[in-house]
């Protein structure tokens, strides 16, 4: 037994295991002709992408604030915010809305706007088809990802909407383009 211990003492930690992603039904939609899919439960609706009101000093992936029914909802381009470059817009791109929660005690809910490609479907995921998230090679950063699901012949990036919105993560790299 030694010698297999000796052996196996250089081979690198295994990969965890461990997701935070559950069965159910997910929003898919495309993003820089790669598939992500949120919780439907974080779906509040999706609108046609329309006018946006800049807003000063925000980071690039802020593209602004639109009036919701008399809210301002601030506006995320998702491509832009994975370091990805700007959103092309055209006729199928929209405006995903997501209520996300505040990194807060209270946990409050707040109301966010991601551009997106195009919306795809609702599809069920099963949890025999959740697979955790790679940890080195994702076009995204790992932290954003919750788990992939298997879809076909392909995987779907099923992302943590909480740790991708997050206000406070947002707010400090706001807080960096005002000190530069």
């Amino acid at each position: 037994m030694t010698a297999v211990a000796k052996t196996t003492e250089h081979l690198p930690a295994k990969v965890s295991t461990k997701h935070t992603a559950s069965a159910g039904q997910y929003l898919t939609f495309i993003l820089g002709g790669e598939s992500y899919a949120i919780g439907i439960l974080h779906t509040k609706e999706i609108i046609d992408y329309g006018y946006l009101t800049e807003v000063p000093m925000m980071p690039s992936f802020v593209r602004g604030v639109i009036n919701l029914r008399g809210s301002a909802v601030p506006v995320i381009d998702l491509q832009a915010r994975f370091g990805k470059g700007n959103t092309l817009i055209d006729k199928r791109t929209s405006i995903i809305i997501v209520e996300t929660l505040r990194d807060t005690e209270e946990g409050e809910p707040q109301d966010i706007g991601i551009i997106v490609d195009a919306v795809n479907e609702v599809v069920e995921i099963n949890q025999n088809d959740i697979e955790p998230a790679p940890s080195f090679g994702a076009s995204v950063p790992s932290n954003f990802i919750n788990a992939m699901a298997k879809r076909d012949d392909s995987f779907v990036i099923l992302l943590n909407v909480n740790r991708v919105l997050s206000i406070e993560e947002m707010a400090a790299v706001s807080r960096g383009v005002e000190n530069a």
